[in-house]
């Protein structure tokens, strides 16, 4: 088959990209991103990997495609779409493609509002280091290596076992019918609360074998009677979960606990990470791993790409970039990292998501910091395309400080490193937030070397 990916440069059409590629079908491709010399990582990634990239013109789109793939973040404006429109070519949406693959093997499926691509990756690893030599295809980059191949959002293996993060946003979850579905919980981010409990409530009824709940949501705790072959989990022993963790300590890099008495120990830090674990836990044991031998592979799991990543450190002043881009995630990652003065920089990753958001994301802000610490707003992030800008980030500044806390706007993000430079001290941190907008980790890279220079 040979398949033409337009958008290909995306974290979610690249890993399927490398998958296709990998099974021996010819890939080629176009994004816009790299048109504009941006995210060359990615870019130089593909190439390695034997894929033919093409301006985003029309030129690379030629009869000879049989399948040209398009994300939902698409427009039909592009000129490759309408020239495969033109042309006749089939036309299949990412998650499409992503369902295939699933159902062509035992299919893992992770969905809810938070914690999917940790948990997606934290499947993958356990299964890796059981031997049982998975597929998983993940919305964040690996930071282990698999197979030889490391930077990368794909394991690519020959079992049986093959999985996916899914995504609730644009509805495309309802395409999966998995051997195992977890869903990890459910808040308020791209959907109202009544239509995503709808929407994973028949994802966990199409699950072939079984299903992971989370007990420590009201919302998915609802759900726990869905399936005749349910695994739960909590950090609170009065719910009776299937797995329960306890004794949970903070340690140097991470944490540390029990489940079921068994020892585990993370690297990465944050009891939603003691979540995301218990989650991908749950997951392993449908798929016949024990407990044990899950605990031990979570021992050298080190984390994904911009999911409380440490960037650096100076002095104690400490720089994470983290993809935290609704409410709950923002409060998981304020209250991992609140420990003195905190530099929050949150850039919204739409202006559809920010008005939703706009109140619960004021509260998670005022909840989880006090007056010492700075929050600082970028404006709301632009991808291109139709959209109503009649929302911006400075709404959101000016209602905190309001409120009694120190809020800053930047119309231009590439101030920011030297104004935290100017402001910040030794043992303090610094926290990137946002979504979509991959030159976030650089911001972030930029702040830990303009406070080095400051030294």
């Amino acid at each position: 088959m040979k398949y033409y990916f337009c958008g290909i440069g995306g974290v979610g059409m690249s890993s399927i990209a490398e998958f296709l590629k990998f099974k021996n079908n010819e890939v080629l491709g176009s994004d816009r991103a790299f048109d504009l010399n941006d995210n060359p990582k990615t870019k130089a990634r593909l190439l390695n990997e034997g894929m033919t990239l093409c301006p985003q013109d029309g030129t690379g789109v030629d009869k000879s495609i049989d399948c040209f793939v398009v994300s939902t973040a698409v427009e039909s404006k592009i000129p490759d779409v309408q020239k495969a429109l033109s042309l006749n070519i089939p036309i299949k949406k990412r998650a499409e493609i992503l369902a295939e693959i699933l159902h062509a093997h035992k299919g893992i499926a992770v969905g809810g509002t938070s914690g999917k691509t940790t948990i997606t990756a934290m499947i993958g690893h356990i299964l890796y280091k059981a031997g049982l030599d998975p597929i998983a295809i993940n919305g964040g980059t690996f930071i282990n290596e698999y197979n030889g191949k490391s930077n990368s959002n794909v394991i690519l293996g020959n079992g049986d076992y093959c999985v996916v993060e899914s995504d609730e946003s644009d509805g495309t979850i309802e395409l999966y019918s998995p051997e195992i579905a977890v869903v990890s919980n459910i808040s308020l981010d791209h959907k109202p609360i009544e239509e995503l409990i709808s929407l994973f409530s028949d994802f966990i009824k199409r699950a072939k074998t079984g299903a992971v709940v989370n007990l420590d949501c009201v919302y998915t705790e609802e759900l726990k009677n869905l399936h005749s072959k349910m695994v739960t989990f909590s950090c609170d022993e009065s719910k009776k979960a299937t797995l329960t963790a306890t004794d949970i300590q903070k340690t140097a890099d991470g944490s540390s606990f029990k489940v079921n008495g068994v020892n585990v120990n993370l690297k990465i830090p944050g009891t939603h990470n003691v979540q995301n674990a218990l989650a991908a836990m749950g997951a392993c044991l449908l798929a016949g791993v024990s407990i044990e031998e899950s605990a031990k592979a979570l021992a050298s799991f080190m984390g994904t790409k911009r999911r409380l990543e440490k960037i650096g450190s100076v002095d104690g002043i400490m720089v994470y970039d983290d993809y935290a881009h609704n409410p709950e995630k923002v409060a998981a990652t304020l209250k991992t990292l609140k420990n003195g003065r905190l530099f929050a920089i949150f850039q919204p990753h739409g202006f559809t998501p920010m008005r939703l958001m706009k109140e619960d994301l004021i509260k998670a802000f005022l909840n989880n910091t006090d007056e010492q610490d700075i929050l600082i707003f970028p404006e709301i992030f632009y991808q291109g395309g139709t959209v109503q800008k009649d929302i911006s980030s400075k709404q959101v500044v000016d209602r905190l400080n309001a409120l009694g806390r120190k809020a800053f706007f930047f119309e231009n993000k590439q101030e920011i490193p030297a104004f935290i430079a100017e402001k910040i001290k030794d043992n303090e941190t610094v926290v990137v937030m946002g979504a979509r907008d991959s030159t976030l980790t650089d911001l972030a890279k930029q702040i830990l070397e303009k406070v080095k220079d400051k030294k």
